[in-house]
């Protein structure tokens, strides 16, 4: 099961409220603006400051280049 639309559309970054979106493999939601990626735990987002990946440079260019949102 993945996470719903709806959840999607309500969920923020914690650390800087801003907008996240599910990657490309759909086992994170990622963060632009702090390039972290907080992980999915059996389909529950962990949306934890604490537990966030954060991306290396070349690791958030390669995602943010395959999973932009549409219309970006």
């Amino acid at each position: 099961m993945a996470i719903e639309k709806e959840l999607l559309e309500i969920l923020a970054c914690p650390k800087c409220k801003g907008d996240i979106y599910l990657n490309e493999k759909g086992d994170g939601l990622i963060c632009d603006a702090c390039r972290l990626m907080y992980p999915i735990e059996d389909d529950i987002p962990v949306m934890l400051i604490d537990e966030a990946i954060r991306l290396r440079p070349e690791d958030f260019s390669e995602i943010s280049r395959t999973a932009q949102p549409e219309g970006l």
